[in-house]
């Protein structure tokens, strides 16, 4: 985790508002060129996009790396016609734009609403953006810090208000997929809540960052089944789990949690589909089952939720974990890092940092 959140250092400059900015013909851009293992990703110089109608020209200061991104990389998102440039988020500033609510110099965030797979997104020097998309905010943080806010938080406070996890309320919390970026954020947000929580991780030498995370409890996930291990903490199990894993835990998740209480499906680490799901087997009575899409916080939805978690950041209040941050030239290898499993909370890409790694 980063020691210090609120001043500029090699990795980033201080994010600003309402400065003009100059805008080149050409820019950088990590281009997936088809389906296939990381070196489908290459650098390539591209115009810079027209603005039109109903859309701004964002540029990227840094850019949130995602397992959806590595899906749809591998080949796996139908709808995808490559070359693409990848990125379901980023944050930046506005070059230009059609909607005079979006003056030139502001620092937005965007999320979602088909970036990176319609259009193309965040991996890059420049974005074009619908207006609709784009997220207003005030901060002073460095880009690194920024950039892994925008879906690693809206999706953790999304799934811990679907769960029904509010402020001050009494409730027993599973994280399975406890050190991925959204899981530590859950941890976070879930602890200064007064939630008491147990997270999985499938590594010994990252329990420490959960504990770290405020954390009260961490499982060791070999991939058995972990009732003995809940169990040992609460006998009737927990009152609400956040499935980070997804497909092949999801039905486990549900026995563990107690009679009547809720599992949270918000994640895709194992896949999209749970096969031979048998809802009324398979979920007891009573209990409930939902899910989250960050898609529900994209654009005016969840401005002021990501404002309040810039507030709560600056404030030293929550501390996200950012486990590494790469230049746009290392994307292969960011890549590779993110598919191996090797990070444990938020990789950040800057598009306007050449070279190695931060």
């Amino acid at each position: 985790m980063r020691d210090d959140l609120h001043s500029a250092d090699i990795c980033g400059t201080m994010s600003q508002t309402n400065s003009p900015v100059e805008v080149s013909t050409t820019m950088r851009a990590a281009v997936c060129v088809g389906a296939g293992g990381p070196e489908v990703l290459e650098i390539r110089a591209l115009p810079v996009p027209a603005v039109r109608a109903s859309w701004s020209l964002v540029r990227v200061h840094g850019a949130g790396l995602n397992r959806s991104e590595l899906r749809t990389r591998q080949g796996h998102s139908p709808n995808v016609r490559f070359p693409r440039v990848l990125g379901i988020e980023c944050v930046g500033i506005v070059a230009a734009s059609t909607d005079p609510t979006l003056p030139e110099g502001t620092t937005v965030a965007a999320v979602m609403g088909e970036m990176g797979r319609e259009f193309d997104g965040g991996y890059a020097e420049y974005a074009l953006l619908p207006n609709s998309l784009l997220m207003p905010v005030t901060t002073t943080l460095p880009w690194d810090v920024l950039a892994a806010l925008p879906e690693t938080y809206l999706t953790a406070q999304g799934s811990l208000d679907a769960l029904g996890v509010v402020p001050g309320g009494r409730g027993r919390l599973l994280i399975r997929g406890g050190t991925s970026s959204v899981g530590m954020a859950a941890a976070s947000i879930a602890s200064g809540y007064g939630i008491e929580t147990a997270a999985t991780t499938r590594r010994q030498d990252k329990v420490d960052a959960l504990t770290a995370t405020g954390v009260d409890h961490v499982l060791l996930d070999t991939g058995e089944s972990l009732t003995a291990g809940v169990h040992a903490i609460w006998p009737e199990g927990p009152d609400y789990v956040l499935d980070l894993v997804g497909t092949s835990t999801a039905v486990d998740s549900l026995r563990l949690v107690r009679r009547g209480g809720t599992v949270c499906v918000s994640g895709s680490l194992s896949g999209w589909l749970i096969p031979d799901f048998e809802p009324i087997a398979m979920i007891r009575s009573g209990t409930k089952l939902t899910a989250f899409h960050s898609d529900d916080f994209k654009g005016s939805a969840g401005t002021p939720v990501l404002q309040r978690v810039i507030d709560h950041v600056e404030a030293g209040v929550y501390r996200p974990n950012i486990d590494r941050v790469f230049g746009l030239d290392d994307i292969v290898a960011a890549h590779h890092y993110m598919e191996n499993n090797q990070a444990t909370g938020k990789v950040v890409v800057l598009p306007g940092a050449l070279g190695a790694s931060c």
